[in-house]
């Protein structure tokens, strides 16, 4: 994927919430681990503001959604000797959402017209990533 088609990737679908750090991690020792499955763009360790000591959780940034999947595909996942958990981010506002945090890997789309054949629904939706099954139901 070219810088210019990655650019054009919203950054939240970009960014993981790492949950389960170990207090001693810290930015460095966790952008070790996720920097082998692509390119990070920012990596962060979030730090209580008065104490300065880590809250337990992080967050990295890959270049692109394709290294996202790769990362999260790939458990499980050690760092600093703790296992932790890889979630794809959700805004503050979306997380309020009733089932924002829900991993989604079916869509149903309905509506389609009578002449519709797998290969229009493949070509369309194939811009957003990787299709395993198309399933075209009829009455």
């Amino acid at each position: 994927m070219s810088k210019s088609e990655s650019s054009k990737e919203p950054e939240q679908l970009q960014k993981l919430f790492i949950r389960g750090l170990s207090f001693k991690t810290t930015n460095e020792s966790l952008r070790s681990h996720p920097e082998q499955w692509g390119v990070l763009t920012d990596c962060v360790v979030m730090r209580d503001p008065n104490t300065k000591c880590s809250r337990g959780f992080g967050f990295v940034t890959y270049a692109t959604m394709e290294e996202v999947d790769v990362a999260t595909n790939a458990r499980p996942h050690k760092v600093d000797g703790r296992v932790v958990e890889p979630k794809r981010a959700v805004s503050q506002e979306d997380s309020q959402r009733p089932g924002a945090h829900l991993t989604m890997k079916k869509i149903f789309v309905g509506g389609i017209k009578e002449d519709t054949e797998e290969h229009h629904l493949r070509d369309y939706f194939e811009q957003n990533g990787k299709i395993k099954v198309i399933e075209i139901m009829t009455d």
